[in-house]
């Protein structure tokens, strides 16, 4: 796919819509024989008939080759509430990149994509997606709406995310976490974007903010949004170099050769902690490395959809 030309001078995309399009229709090509439903122009898929439900959508033919009776469950039908949760903190627009591509992002011009793929799915099967985005304030919230008013809005405000990259935010996902929790009145799919990098609280509280996402029976997939090369690798050159925390402004000069068998210990150490305190909550854990494509995210998303279908 040629997506180079799509990108916008001040570091985000310029036609989100049409990249997450390609991004998407990339991935369905690339599935031989999807078990997924919903891609159907026709309907999305097939449910048992209830007793008590109307019959005009009875499948008959279905009906006379199995002697049971299923209803076609339309596009228009399938309801499904997808919440989008992006961390906007300073630690996620590393690495600082002048223009992003497909083939070039950090971890906010990853998330944004992912996002909007994600998106372009739910548009497809007329369910509904609501969006918030956080740092050190509750930036953005808009409730699960499925129409195309509300899609190109969400665009838009993912859009201006890259147009417009905080600079020195620290992140309070905990805080902002339970407050969106609060906003979730009904069941839904939550898709949380986040490099799980925060200063000012421990994994405790963190853990204790997905454990409310978890109430009403939401389904949560943490994307765990990573630069593998540089941030469990710790790939750099052994030159004397300033490491800089980008939300704190603290910073070390060193070696990297110093320290990188230390740091990779402890960085995985930290990982796998993340890991079994998801499994601990039934959260789904997915590693998202910006260096990789989009298809675990996607894959990852189909497979929810079926479980909260």
């Amino acid at each position: 796919m040629d997506l180079q030309r799509e990108i916008h001078k001040s570091g985000g995309f310029a036609n989100l819509d049409l990249l997450a399009r390609q991004v998407v229709e990339g991935y369905i090509s690339g599935i031989h024989k999807s078990p997924f439903h919903g891609f159907s122009a026709e309907f999305a898929e097939h449910k048992i008939y209830n007793n008590g439900e109307s019959t005009k959508h009875i499948d008959w033919k279905l009906f006379a080759r199995t002697n049971k009776l299923y209803t076609k469950r339309y596009e228009e039908e399938t309801n499904l509430r997808c919440h989008l949760i992006v961390d906007n903190s300073a630690s996620m627009h590393y690495p600082n990149l002048k223009e992003q591509s497909v083939e070039t992002l950090n971890k906010a011009g990853f998330a944004v994509l992912a996002s909007a793929a994600v998106m372009q799915i739910m548009k497809r099967q007329r369910d509904a997606v609501g969006l918030s985005i956080y740092s050190d304030t509750y930036e953005f919230y808009a409730p699960e709406k499925g129409s195309e008013r509300h899609h190109h809005m969400l665009l838009h405000t993912l859009e201006e995310l890259l147009s417009k990259p905080s600079g020195g935010k620290v992140t309070n996902t905990y805080k902002y976490l339970h407050q969106i929790a609060e906003k979730l009145k009904k069941r839904s799919l939550v898709l949380l974007f986040t490099d799980m990098l925060q200063a000012d609280a421990g994994e405790g509280e963190l853990f204790e903010a997905l454990r409310h996402l978890k109430y009403n029976k939401h389904e949560v997939v943490l994307f765990h949004v990573i630069d593998g090369r540089r941030e469990m690798d710790f790939d750099f050159d052994n030159v004397p170099r300033r490491f800089t925390d980008v939300e704190t402004g603290n910073h070390i000069d060193l070696y990297s050769e110093n320290i990188k068998d230390t740091y990779q210990r402890k960085v995985r150490k930290y990982f796998d902690a993340i890991k079994l305190e998801c499994a601990r909550y039934k959260i789904n854990y997915v590693q998202a490395d910006i260096n990789r494509n989009f298809d675990k995210i996607l894959t990852t998303y189909l497979l929810e959809r079926q479980k909260i279908g």
